[in-house]
């Protein structure tokens, strides 16, 4: 038995009900000998409540005070969960991000977590105490609470669990995994049982909604393996551990789309030294984040420039980009949020060529055309037009052999049992070693 940290998101919590659930969850773990360090998001739905009873007092309320507001959310199911396992007889104690003692830098909203002094935490589980902690929230230097913006109790959890050195860090949701694809837009999307770091972060950074990108950061760093699992079922769901050779029987781990995406395209630009750096500097100074870059020659010594932008940025990128247009020389600046990214993600691109050939043959035979391309050593993105997203999901899903079981009728199932199996003997073996 060993030390296990569970975060459990706002579905899960959601109402009193499944609060109670929870608890019997927990009390599980910890009566099969577990010591165990509880995480928890707010209610669903508490914290866009709370976002907007602040803007009913004024528009563009101060954000240090939003964030002391938006921390309440996570106060109450911490201690609502707290007073349950108490009254099921099991001791515990609630704390908040300060109590923690989980410090952050100073931005208030998207905070980041700079350290974890973890003696509280560690004292509380040496007397046999479950540990109940508010996600998404820590403090600054100047004591101040900060908040880690919009999934920011993922982060919370693996942090803690690397500050800790927990066995496994179980992230619950109410999803059962993570997919191939989004079930919601391709059928045939099956349960991926086992996921390096790296695949998963570009997942993350691509639209899949399971996991906060910097929580991913954080398990890949301090190699902290992460079990994501459903918290209304007790099957077992994905490991999200290093990248191993068994990880390469396919190609392709994953198919993701996203639309929150906006293509900006300045015309006739100046083919002169330091001309991106002159467009890119100001967009990047706005906090803007660029994805996707192409340039195309034209002729006279001028270039196109297109590059893509998150879709609610669209209308501040477009007015910094006629300004330093003006300023440059170049001839227009154009708009389009009417697009999509598609992506193909997996570990086993890196040994495997005719990838791209594939993605764009197959987008092709659909009469899908690519407006722009990115790519990385794991994965290639296509831009395309919007409605055309979900068929280009389909398309490549089964392009790529994700459709059908890897291992044939029943085996995948069975051999993600035991990737789950051979990670948990794995970690107990890991942590036997730390304590010698």
């Amino acid at each position: 038995m060993g030390l296990v940290v569970q975060k459990y998101g706002g579905t899960s919590v959601g109402d009193i009900d499944r609060i109670r659930n929870v608890a019997r969850r927990v009390v599980r773990t910890y009566e099969a000998g577990n010591d165990v360090v509880v995480i928890l998001s707010a209610m669903a739905g508490v914290t866009d409540s709370l976002i907007g009873m602040s803007r009913r007092v004024c528009p563009d309320p101060d954000k240090r005070e939003l964030d002391q507001l938006l921390a309440t959310g996570e106060q109450t199911t911490a201690a609502l969960l707290a007073m349950m396992l108490i009254d099921m007889h099991c001791p515990a104690q609630s704390l908040l991000g300060f109590q923690a003692d989980i410090v952050t830098d100073c931005t208030y909203g998207n905070a980041r977590i700079v350290d974890i002094n973890a003696r509280r935490i560690l004292d509380l589980v040496g007397q046999r105490k479950i540990v109940v902690v508010a996600g998404f929230q820590g403090w600054d230097p100047n004591g101040n609470i900060t908040t880690l913006g919009r999934g920011g109790s993922d982060t919370s959890a693996v942090a803690i669990a690397a500050a800790i050195k927990a066995e496994t860090c179980e992230i619950y949701t109410d999803v059962d995994g993570i997919y191939t694809a989004d079930p919601n837009i391709c059928s045939k999307a099956r349960k991926i049982r086992r996921i390096a770091y790296e695949e998963m972060l570009e997942l993350a950074s691509l639209g899949a909604k399971v996991l906060q990108i910097r929580s991913v950061e954080f398990a890949a760093k301090y190699n902290v393996p992460v079990h994501v699992r459903s918290s209304f079922s007790e099957e077992e769901g994905t490991m999200v551990v290093c990248e191993e050779s068994g990880m390469e029987r396919l190609v392709v781990s994953g198919v993701t789309s996203s639309k929150n995406e906006a293509r900006i395209a300045i015309r006739k630009v100046p083919d002169i030294p330091g001309i991106a750096a002159r467009i890119f500097t100001p967009i990047a100074e706005a906090g803007i984040q660029v994805d996707l870059i192409i340039q195309s020659i034209q002729s006279g010594g001028k270039n196109d420039l297109t590059f893509t932008v998150p879709k609610g940025d669209m209308a501040k990128t477009m007015e910094i980009g006629r300004r330093i247009a003006a300023e440059i020389g170049a001839e227009e600046v154009l708009g389009d949020d009417s697009i999509a990214k598609i992506s193909v993600v997996g570990v086993g691109m890196k040994n495997h060529s005719g990838v791209a050939a594939r993605m764009f043959s197959t987008l092709a035979a659909e009469n899908i055309n690519i407006r722009l391309i990115g790519t990385s050593e794991i994965r290639i993105s296509c831009v395309v037009d919007e409605k055309y997203a979900e068929l280009a999901v389909r398309a490549l899903h089964t392009a790529f052999g994700l459709d059908k079981e890897p291992e044939g009728k029943g085996g995948a199932e069975k051999a993600g049992k035991s990737s789950v199996r051979k990670a948990k003997r794995e970690i107990r073996t890991a942590g036997k070693s730390q304590k010698k």
